[in-house]
């Protein structure tokens, strides 16, 4: 019986492994895979994150200019709300809120005239300067980006601390005391971002091969300048001049600290005796920039298109 019983176990335990061993030999079905759906998935989750992070980032940009709306049309003290300030800025009167107006349009058209002639001055240095070394001494290109970017690393103070004696100096001896001459001054702080706007136009475009073959043609070194390069760097150049305008309409250490009188020291100068209207006027100087960058991108997108007709 015993024997038996050991028979009957062995052939159990045999046909446990023959059958374990045909389960090995049939296919094992593989579990389906779904690209398409782990694509689709990725990229909704790619899209919620781009959606999350532009709407910090909006609130990050919107809320404190939010703050400086809301700060223009509520009374700090009573809580009343009104546009008064605005009425002072668009009629031009303030002497109801206290306020004196003519500091505030005195700086607003020097920072304007400032502007253009810095923007002229920055443009007719760089230009000429980096066309040369980029067409006939690419080894000084180096220099010229070290020299134009330099100013990056000097605070505002201390430029203000070496240009100090040089602006008493020639406002006794050879220029005036008119705010006008911060243009000096300015453009030295301009020029950094300046070069990086006409770099990366000029880095774009094969200057070397068009000189060749506009001087092959028989044309004259100011024939090229104007009339192939100029056209071709236009959408650079407006991106220079906008980046100057937006720097000096926001600059105040330099003119503050010469004693001279721009758009940010009048809003400075009225925020002591109405700083809702200076508030506004500062609100509005925003607007303006990003004005200047909307139309920045327009005019671009526009030179694209002219090119690719």
């Amino acid at each position: 019986m015993a024997v038996i019983g050991l028979e009957q176990e062995s052939q159990g335990v045999s046909d446990t492994v023959s059958s374990g061993r045909a389960d090995e030999s049939q296919p094992v079905p593989a579990t389906p895979s779904h690209p398409a759906q782990l694509r689709a998935l990725r990229i909704r989750r790619q899209r919620i994150l781009k959606s999350v992070i532009l709407l910090v980032v909006l609130a990050f940009l919107l809320v404190p200019l939010m703050a400086m709306m809301l700060f223009t049309v509520r009374q700090p003290l009573s809580g009343q709300w009104g546009v008064d300030a605005w009425k002072a800025i668009f009629t031009g009167s303030g002497d109801s809120l206290g306020a004196d107006m003519s500091i505030l349009w005195q700086g607003l058209g020097i920072s304007l005239g400032l502007c253009v002639v810095t923007v002229v001055l920055v443009l007719a240095l760089l230009v000429p300067v980096m066309v040369i070394t980029y067409l006939r001494s690419p080894r000084l290109a180096r220099v010229v980006e070290w020299v134009s970017t330099l100013p990056l690393t000097i605070p505002a103070i201390v430029l203000v601390v070496g240009l100090g004696p040089i602006y008493r100096w020639l406002s006794a001896d050879v220029l005036s005391t008119n705010p006008i001459w911060l243009c000096f001054a300015y453009t030295i702080l301009v020029m950094p971002f300046s070069y990086r706007a006409l770099a990366v136009g000029m880095r774009s475009i094969d200057m070397r091969t068009l000189a060749e073959a506009s001087r092959s043609l028989g044309a004259s070194w100011p024939v090229l300048f104007v009339r192939v390069l100029l056209p071709n760097l236009w959408q650079s150049i407006l991106s220079a001049a906008f980046i100057g305008i937006a720097v000096v309409m926001g600059e105040y250490t330099v003119a503050s600290l010469l004693g001279r009188v721009n758009l940010q020291v009048a809003l400075y100068q009225l925020g002591q005796s109405n700083s809702q209207i200076s508030t506004a006027m500062a609100l509005l100087a925003l607007v303006f920039g990003v004005v200047l960058l909307v139309v920045l991108d327009l005019v671009a997108d526009s030179i694209k298109r002219r090119r690719n007709k």
